[in-house]
């Protein structure tokens, strides 16, 4: 498929990711996008031809053209969202970039990946639980996400480089530019063990709407997000709450009542939106994990099933889960959902071999 026209969907007005993505299915690839008329895009649900009248795609072919320039230029990678090595995790979310770029050499597709987030203003206490879990996640193999701002993000970020721990910071602007600039030595050393990555091409500034977005793909990237400190408002909430809507894992450090930048972390703790953490023994025990497993994956191990469906995933967890053959009635119940939709979603799944099937309609993980 043509880099150049992947690149230029994402810089088609009116066109956003959800749309590109359908439009690349129905055609084939971006390059076919391109080639058709307006006429024949209207075949795409939810493309009209209204919308496509308002969109100029030989400007975003030129856009493209400049961008790759820059690419070429600095030797930056870009992941579509068919690539293999596009973050599987982030894939399966609804609104999950069209287009990534990168620096470095992160595997975003690691077998364990966590969020660390928190607080611009992080305190000594903050700082060391950071170091405490980084230190404590070497032993699990694990990649850590975060949006290396001040404060924790980069202490998260620091820790990792020191201990040679993989890490990917996230930006919410081009990668012809760093923000906050402080942050650049730290920035410059995770490209030897991890990387940088961004949805904007270059030249896009640091706005302040571009940061909950970017939450997003911190979020989306990861099986689980960790809160290390966090006020009552800002990004470490709104990272957490779109953890939550993705159904990934949260876990928060508790505070002492009263002190401000754990105020965020009680909240989430109280009204059941993060799992209490005091170690990393409490979030190797929720999530299934042991130490040192960087072997290849046993076959009761969760790698595969990310490609699911979001669906089929719930159904997957809730019999992986169970530990003993579920009926599909039982199964049913517990996922909400109509047992005819329930048995084509079970079908398929027996087909792509996640589950089987047993005697007297029940299922269990293959």
């Amino acid at each position: 498929m043509s880099l150049h026209h992947q690149i230029a969907l994402t810089f088609l007005d009116n066109i956003g990711p959800v749309l590109a993505r359908s439009m690349v299915r129905q055609f084939g690839s971006a390059e076919q996008v391109f080639r058709l008329s307006k006429n024949a895009l209207t075949k795409t649900p939810g493309v009209g031809q209204k919308r496509l009248e308002q969109t100029d795609f030989d400007q975003a072919l030129r856009r493209a053209e400049q961008e790759m320039y820059f690419i070429e230029k600095n030797n930056i990678d870009v992941l579509f969202f068919n690539d293999v090595r596009y973050p599987k995790r982030l894939k399966n979310c609804n609104d999950a970039p069209l287009l990534l770029y990168s620096k470095g050499n992160a595997n975003f597709n690691m077998q364990r990946v966590v969020s660390i987030v928190g607080t611009r203003n992080a305190t000594d206490y903050g700082r060391s639980l950071c170091r405490q879990l980084v230190e404590e996640l070497k032993e699990y193999n694990v990649l850590v996400v975060s949006g290396l701002a001040h404060g924790i993000d980069v202490a998260a970020h620091k820790e990792c480089v020191k201990m040679n721990v993989p890490t990917v910071g996230v930006f919410a602007h081009g990668l012809d530019r760093l923000y906050p600039s402080q942050n650049r030595p730290t920035a410059e050393k995770m490209l030897e063990n991890g990387g940088l990555l961004t949805e904007y091409p270059s030249g896009t500034r640091p706005d302040r709407e571009k940061f909950p977005a970017r939450n997003r793909v911190v979020a989306g990237m990861a099986d689980a997000t960790i809160v290390v400190e966090a006020g009552l408002k800002g990004g470490a909430l709104i990272t957490a709450e779109i953890a939550n809507s993705y159904d990934r894992d949260v876990f928060a450090f508790p505070g002492r009542l009263g002190d401000e930048y754990s105020e965020g972390c009680n909240f989430l703790i109280r009204h059941n939106k993060a799992s209490l953490l005091t170690c990393m023994a409490d979030l190797a025990y929720s999530m299934g994990w042991e130490k040192n497993s960087d072997a290849k994956p046993s076959t009761d191990q969760l790698i595969l099933p990310i490609d699911l469906s979001a669906d089929e995933f719930a159904v997957y967890t809730i019999i992986r889960e169970h530990k003993a053959p579920l009926a599909i009635d039982d199964l049913s119940i517990k996922t909400n959902m109509p047992t005819s939709q329930l048995a084509m979603t079970l079908l398929d799944m027996e087909l792509q071999g996640f589950i089987r099937s047993l005697p007297g309609k029940t299922y269990c993980v293959n």
